[in-house]
C-alpha cells in the first residue's frame, strides 16, 4: 500500500486530509511538527510527503531543505506543499528547492487528490499511463499520437493529445482547469485557465459532432471539464 506522510499543525485540516487519503485507499501517517517530519522521513517508507509550510517550530520550506540533504531514499522522496502563502515567489521558492507540486489554501481535497496521483506517477514511472482511447467513432493512440474519426485521419496538435490523456486517466471523472494546466503544460509553465478553456474549445470542434451540443467533452460549470466516458474506453500500458 502506497504510504503518505502529512505534515500539518491544523488540526481540522490534517484530519480533512488524513480521512480523505485513506478512503483512497493509502496508508497515512501524520505529524504535526517540522522536526518530527524529517524524522519519520529518515526512518519511513513513504511515497510522498504531504508538507504545510507554516509550521510551529520549523517552516516546510526548512523541512524541504534537509529531506533533500538525506541520503538514501530521504533524497528522493516526492513532496507537495500546503500553504496559505500563494504568492508566486513562495511557490518559485518551494520549487526550486525541489518540490513536486504547491497547492495553495484552501483548496479542493479532490483536486488535492488528483495532485497526488500526478505525483505519484510521475516519480514511478509510466507504466500505469493510458495507451489508448476509444469513444463514439473517435480513437485515440497515444504513443504513436495519432488519432481517428470515424476512420479518417484526425489532425490534432500535441498538445490536445496531451490534454486527452489527462482525461484518459480519469475516465468520466471531472477534471479541473489547474489540473489540467498542472498536468497538460506542465508544472513550470505558467498559462492560464483561459487557455484551457480555449484550447478545450478546439478540441471539441474536432471530436464532437455537433460541438455547440456536445456528447463527450463536458463542461461542469463552477469545476471544470469532463470527458463522458468510462473505464472500459481506456486501454492502459501494458507493464
Amino acid at each position: 500500500m502506497t504510504r503518505i506522510l502529512v505534515v500539518e499543525d491544523d488540526p481540522s485540516i490534517r484530519l480533512g486530509l488524513e480521512d480523505t487519503l485513506r478512503a483512497k485507499g493509502y496508508e497515512v501517517e501524520v505529524v504535526a511538527r517540522g522536526a518530527d517530519a524529517v524524522e519519520r522521513a529518515e526512518s519511513g517508507r513513504f511515497a510522498l510527503v504531504i508538507l504545510d509550510v507554516m509550521l510551529p517550530d520549523i517552516d516546510g520550506f526548512e523541512v524541504c531543505r534537509r529531506l533533500r540533504a538525506l541520503r538514501g531514499a530521504g533524497a528522493r522522496l516526492p513532496v507537495i506543499f500546503l500553504s496559505a502563502r500563494g504568492a508566486e515567489l513562495d511557490r518559485v521558492r518551494g520549487l526550486e528547492l525541489g518540490a513536486d507540486d504547491y497547492v495553495t489554501k484552501p483548496f479542493s481535497l479532490m483536486e488535492l487528490l488528483a495532485r497526488v496521483a500526478s505525483v505519484l506517477r510521475r516519480v514511478g514511472g509510466h507504466g500505469d499511463d493510458p495507451e489508448a482511447l476509444a469513444f463514439g467513432d473517435v480513437a485515440i493512440d497515444f504513443p504513436r499520437q495519432l488519432a481517428t474519426k470515424g476512420g479518417a485521419p484526425l489532425e490534432l496538435p500535441a498538445r490536445a493529445f496531451a490534454i486527452l490523456k489527462v482525461f484518459a486517466r480519469r475516465p468520466g471523472e471531472v477534471v479541473s482547469r489547474q489540473v489540467l494546466l498542472d498536468e497538460a503544460w506542465g508544472y513550470d509553465a505558467y498559462p492560464n485557465t483561459r487557455t484551457v478553456d480555449n484550447h478545450l474549445v478546439k478540441l471539441r470542434k474536432a471530436i464532437e459532432d455537433e460541438p455547440e451540443r456536445p456528447r463527450w467533452l463536458l463542461t461542469v460549470h463552477g469545476a471544470g471539464y469532463k470527458l463522458d466516458v468510462g473505464p472500459a474506453a481506456v486501454r492502459m500500458t501494458r507493464t
